[in-house]
């Protein structure tokens, strides 16, 4: 009792006594000026450490050689990027183009993004435009990631967009009704959420609900870029539904593509600064459990499962350094990897195409059709049509 009688006294010390000076002591107005320019060049080695490190992560030595398929087409029509492309069991595939994304080129200036269809059953595959239905906001329609959602019951397709809103890049979820008829989408509704902040890619999991990827905490641009600079894992991954909102997944550099195995028991995340993909594991109440982690030695976008082999097929950046100082002349390449037993204990990882930047620039997405075809998308180049080798189907 008597060393706690001691201290509640000291803690009644007036404020007075505490911040009194000494006798004898003077203040030195210098120490403050000297002071000042040691906190200044230790801030400054800090920002510059964390700087060469978040270089080093965006991979800039890496070059890559050509790995390209066979009978690669670029898609007529797609000139302002293709960010996220996902294919329908009857073999329509769905495009997202148009996409205006800070720090990144746009060659579609102000125009409004735009969602293609296109029938890979067909033997010459063309592209069309679907039509909107009237009401919805066309001019300031920003698409990125996009999902469908099939329901069993009356076979509607719904389709989930990111819908970035130009030019104020605020996140929304736009749900369409898909009409195949007239290659046409009905708009059901736009939902936003507090927690639905920078919403970058997305998987449905019902017509109303989904598993959406936050690929930073802040909205500010400049606090966007310092949290990139930083090295700050506070990105998250979102379980949204009618009934129920909630934060499923964090410590993320840069949440990017999401998508669920075939049995809908795993969740796949890509970091795309992190250069790898999370494997969770969906628990009843749509909480995740971290699974493993596997590490690729490139940056991993968006993310696609082949239904029947489980096998994911993942578009890369493989120097991000000259995305992000885009130059013409020194253009950004672009990977594929197919990856194999990615429950196993030793997934098998193919580089299964790569292009320096002379055919495609800034791969996102790649999206396979039954063991024959591939498509491959950019963020804001152009896209491909592909025919895979046996090796990739097997």
């Amino acid at each position: 009792m008597g060393g706690n009688s001691e201290v509640l006294n000291s803690a009644h010390t007036p404020l007075a006594e505490l911040s009194a000076t000494p006798k004898g002591a003077q203040h030195n107005p210098m120490e403050k000026v000297i002071g000042l320019p040691i906190i200044a060049c230790i801030v400054i080695a800090i920002l510059g450490e964390r700087f060469v490190n978040f270089r080093a992560r965006l991979w800039p030595s890496r070059e890559i050689k050509q790995n390209h398929l066979p009978n690669c087409q670029l898609i007529q029509g797609i000139d302002h990027g293709s960010e996220d492309i996902t294919v329908l069991p009857n073999g329509l595939a769905l495009f997202s183009s148009g996409l205006k994304y800070p720090m990144m080129p746009n060659y579609g200036s102000d125009a409004p993004g735009n969602l293609y269809v296109m029938n890979l059953e067909e033997d010459t595959p063309t592209l069309s435009e679907l039509k909107i239905s009237q009401g919805f906001d066309l001019i300031s329609f920003n698409p990125h990631g996009i999902s469908t959602y099939i329901d069993k019951e009356d076979n509607m397709v719904y389709v989930f967009v990111v819908n970035h809103l130009h030019p104020h890049f605020t996140s929304h979820v736009e749900i369409f009704k898909f009409v195949e008829e007239d290659k046409s989408l009905t708009h059901l509704k736009t939902i936003t959420h507090e927690l639905l902040t920078n919403v970058n890619d997305i998987v449905a999991v019902g017509p109303e609900s989904f598993y959406a990827t936050n690929d930073h905490y802040f909205k500010d641009q400049s606090l966007r870029f310092l949290e990139k600079v930083l090295g700050l894992a506070w990105c998250n991954v979102v379980y949204y539904s009618p009934e129920e909102v909630k934060v499923v997944g964090n410590g993320l550099h840069f949440a990017n593509g999401i998508n669920l195995s075939p049995d809908s028991k795993y969740l796949y995340v890509a970091d795309i600064f992190g250069s790898c993909i999370h494997i969770l594991e969906v628990q009843e109440d749509k909480n995740l459990t971290p699974v493993k982690v596997l590490h690729l030695g490139t940056l991993v976008d968006n993310i696609d499962v082949d239904q029947e082999t489980g096998d994911l097929w993942v578009g890369c950046h493989p120097n991000g350094w000259k995305m992000f100082n885009y130059n013409p002349e020194v253009p950004p390449g672009s990977e594929v990897l197919q990856i194999k037993n990615i429950h196993s204990e030793k997934p098998m990882v193919f580089q299964a195409y790569a292009d320096n930047g002379s055919v495609i620039q800034g791969s996102s997405v790649a999206v396979p059709y039954k063991g024959r075809k591939l498509l491959i998308g950019t963020i804001f180049h152009k896209a491909l049509l592909c025919d895979l080798n046996p090796l990739h189907s097997d």
